[in-house]
């Protein structure tokens, strides 16, 4: 289990990196529209708008990448676990 130590705690603070990027972005999300409809009195709102959906640009890729590398050093997780195991059984 030593061998596998640091790729957990890697792994562990990536997952909790990605939930917290996940709930950022869902509250983002609760506060953009899809439609609006807008006076000239109100064009504050599409400043609002235009800065959530910048902040949501900037989020998704990030979400993205973290999903990606969670998933790959999982999958590295369960090898290094799964030759370990061959290994002990020889």
């Amino acid at each position: 289990m030593g061998m596998l130590m640091w790729p957990l705690v890697i792994e562990g603070a990536l997952l909790i990196l990605l939930v917290l990027l996940l709930i950022y972005r869902s509250t983002l999300s609760m506060h953009e529209d899809d439609q609006l409809f807008l006076t000239e009195s109100e064009s504050h709102m599409q400043r609002e708008q235009i800065e959530v959906m910048q902040k949501l640009n900037k989020v998704t890729p990030m979400v993205k990448w973290l999903g990606a590398a969670s998933g790959v050093l999982g999958l590295v997780i369960v090898g290094v676990f799964v030759y370990q195991q061959l290994q002990q059984m020889q």
